[in-house]
This record gives structure tokens, sequence and C-alpha cells, in this order.
């Protein structure tokens, strides 16, 4: 009978614990958003570490419309001297009432969420989540941005949740 009462007080604050962390950061998607404007070349100025990513440097994402209404989504950068790629599609599940929020797959039917947190008036610099706290990434139509802009875009990230000293520094040299 003891053993199970740690079992049963787990199984009563577990669930608690989750939606109290759930709730600790916001992914929400801007509401106004033009994917026409959004398509074309973007520099990567930082991200949060993740294994797809890890050790490029100089990494672009490129975006365009595809014939059948989706967005084809072309990733590069360089790693170990190597220059690497992949390429994607993107999808908008509701163009109407969630515009800013995709749906990207790199492999078969399998989709994830690419949220646009924040984006300028004229699509210059963008701050990009996903429905995990674990993806961050900030986007700029140049490979580098001045320190005002930065600071707004982490002000805005650290605002939503998101632990900004996790952020990697993108090294764009090469983009210069």
């Amino acid at each position: 009978m003891k053993s199970l009462i740690p079992m049963v007080l787990a199984a009563v604050l577990f669930p608690g614990l989750l939606c109290a962390q759930s709730g600790a950061y916001n992914n929400t998607p801007v509401s106004k958003f033009d994917i026409m404007n959004y398509l074309g070349k973007w520099y990567e100025i930082a991200r949060f570490d993740h294994s797809f990513e890890r050790g490029m440097q100089n990494v672009v994402a490129e975006y365009s419309l595809r014939d059948d209404g989706k967005i084809e989504v072309i990733n590069s950068g360089w790693k170990d001297g190597k220059f690497k790629y992949a390429e994607g599609k993107a999808k908008q599940p509701d163009k109407d009432s969630d515009p800013a929020h995709l749906r990207v797959s790199f492999f078969m039917f399998f989709y994830s969420d690419y949220n646009i947190l924040m984006i300028d008036d004229d699509y210059s610099v963008a701050l990009v989540g996903s429905k995990s706290p674990d993806y961050l990434w900030i986007l700029s139509r140049t490979p580098r941005l001045n320190q005002e802009v930065i600071s707004i875009l982490l002000e805005e990230a650290q605002s939503r949740g998101y632990d900004i000293s996790k952020l990697i520094w993108v090294d764009q040299k090469m983009n210069l």
C-alpha cells in the first residue's frame, strides 16, 4: 500500500506540472501575414541547437511558390567545409484565420509546425518558433542585423518565454 501512494501522487501531480510548463511560453503566430511577401531568401542569424542543423554556418532558407500551391523550401549552408542542403515543402493549413502558422516537411508526409512569431512591416526580419519551445530562429533578408533590431527580436522572444541564452549565432561571413 505504501508503494502505491507515490504512484498515485505522481499520477495526480504530473499532469498538473505538464500543464504548468506548457503555458510557460507563447508560440502564437502573428495574425497579419502575407505568404507572398515572405517568399524569397532569408539568412539565418541565430537559432536554437538541433540535430538537423548542428554545426552549420552561412545558413540560408529560400521559399518559393510551387505549382500545387504549396511552398518549396530549400535550406542550405556549410558544415565542415562542405555545402549541404535540404529540400522540403510547406503549407498553410488555415490561410484565412491562421496565416502565419505553417507546416513544414523535409521527409515524406511528416510535417512540423513553423510559426511566424514576429515579422516587421517590410518583411525584412522574422522571429520563428514551433509547437515546441525547443525551436527558435531569427531570420533576416540580409546576412547581418544591427544591434537595435537584434535587441527587439530578443526582447520579443524572451517575453514569449524562450530562453534566449540558448541561441547560437550563425556565422554568415561567406554571405557578406
